[in-house]
Order: structure tokens, then sequence, then C-alpha cells
């Protein structure tokens, strides 16, 4: 058996391997970060829900920052679909990874 060529362009058998493995590691890639995503996701759905209560919980109190506080977990709570907004109206549809379970 011989060994291989030390340049990968001069083997076919490495040519024909290559660009496979390297789309599904591609793939993997951007599994990982669909996991990633949908946790962070849901962490900062709840964390805006918590902020939106204790704005309410402000407001309430007679507080006048409740108001900002109820913004920014509505933001928070959002964000997700604010970015996928943001990527869809300036054309980067490819750019947009659907976090999922």
């Amino acid at each position: 058996m011989t060994p291989l060529p030390l340049a990968p362009t001069l083997h076919p058998l490495v040519l024909t391997l290559k660009a496979p493995v390297l789309l599904a590691q591609i793939q993997q890639l951007k599994d990982g970060f669909g996991l990633a995503l949908a946790v962070l996701f849901m962490f900062g759905f709840f964390w805006g829900i918590i902020k939106i209560w204790s704005g309410a919980n402000a407001i309430s109190k007679g507080d006048p920052d409740g108001k900002a506080g109820i913004v920014a977990g509505i933001i928070i709570a959002a964000a997700a679909t604010i970015m996928a907004a943001l990527f869809t109206i300036f054309g980067l549809q490819d750019a947009v990874i659907i976090p999922h379970f």
C-alpha cells in the first residue's frame, strides 16, 4: 500500500471525501448554534416576562420608571423575533438560524 501524497489535490480519494465531510461538519455546527440559541432565547423570554411583571409592579406602587421596565421586558422577550425581522428586512435571510431543540 502506498502512502498518500503530501498534496491532497493529487489524490482523487481525498478530493471526493473532503467536500461531504466539510458540509456535514458545517451542518453539525449550525445545529449546535440552533440549540444554543433556543436555550438563550428561552432564558431571555422568561427574563423579559419577569421584567414586565416587575415594571407593572413598580407602576402600581407609583414609580415612574416602571414603564421603562415594561419596554425593556418586551424587547428582551421578543429579541429573537426582532433580530429575525431585521435580518429579513436587510436581505440576510440565509444568515438566520432557527432555534430548535
